[in-house]
């Protein structure tokens, strides 16, 4: 990838990037022969150059080997998570997240937190973490919603998401808030801002079963997957993986609900929950 200018001053990934490239260069090292050195490829190095990808600390202790920096890439790399709000196995996908072209998402059991709304993330917060302070379940509202910022561009990414029925009728925070969830969802999808698929219950067993997760898309960066359990995720960027996923993700298109078939669904529920 060719090394683009960079203002170091313009995020912590990019003063990462800016002296990745200062340092790599000053060892007289290409992206590709670097990328040798620390088991990747010519072109994640240059993404990360480019603050189109942040490291992860064991790539940044490899660098830090193999340009001999004394570990301040590292160290660098531990200030950039601290400094974000996010979980710490959720920080790379957040960044990834906020750059996508697409995002497809399937979602077994909760609301996605890009379409949470803040009571309806609250109630999950106390529930899955019943002695959390008032403060982290704060911290955690806010968190989600800033991420939510990106359904405020009308066109980009795209966002398509298969809901499993049991989502819709799982009284998070109760009635009122779970009316109010759903509406927020099928709002959504009327104005066109995103697509929705509902897989219901009397489909039985599909194939989505093994849980979440969410595949990226990038215009100037490979696909990339990332899954997530109740206490850890993961981010898969090997391209043969990644192409499983996509392709289960297709088959979960083919035996879920239409949209308009799926928005039906939701205003039912909706009502279910004015009862």
């Amino acid at each position: 990838m060719r090394p683009k200018d960079l203002n170091p001053w313009d995020s912590p990934r990019a003063f990462y990037g800016t002296e990745l490239r200062r340092k790599r260069e000053e060892a007289g090292l290409s992206q590709e022969e670097l990328g040798a050195l620390v088991f990747c490829s010519g072109t994640y190095i240059g993404q990360m150059e480019s603050a189109t990808r942040r490291p992860t600390r064991e790539m940044a202790k490899l660098l830090d080997a193999a340009l001999n920096t004394d570990g301040i890439l590292t160290r660098m790399c531990v200030a950039m998570e601290q400094a974000s709000q996010h979980a710490e196995y959720f920080q790379l996908a957040a960044e990834l997240e906020s750059m996508a072209s697409a995002i497809c998402e399937y979602a077994p059991m909760i609301v996605p937190g890009l379409l949470q709304i803040p009571e309806y993330t609250r109630a999950y917060t106390r529930a899955a973490r019943p002695l959390a302070t008032e403060e982290d379940i704060d911290k955690n509202v806010t968190t989600r919603q800033e991420r939510a910022r990106l359904l405020d561009d009308p066109t980009c990414p795209e966002l398509w998401f298969i809901l499993h029925e049991i989502v819709l009728r799982t009284p998070v925070g109760g009635s009122r808030v779970m009316r109010e969830q759903l509406t927020h969802i099928a709002e959504l999808a009327e104005r066109n801002r995103i697509l929705v698929q509902v897989l219901p219950l009397a489909v039985g067993a599909h194939p989505l079963m093994n849980g979440m997760f969410a595949l990226m898309s990038f215009t100037d960066a490979p696909p990339a997957v990332y899954t997530e359990n109740s206490h850890s995720g993961q981010l898969l960027d090997a391209p043969t993986l990644v192409a499983r996923y996509a392709k289960t993700y297709d088959l979960g298109r083919a035996v879920a609900l239409s949209p308009d078939a799926s928005l039906s669904l939701i205003r039912a529920a909706m009502e279910d929950f004015a009862a």
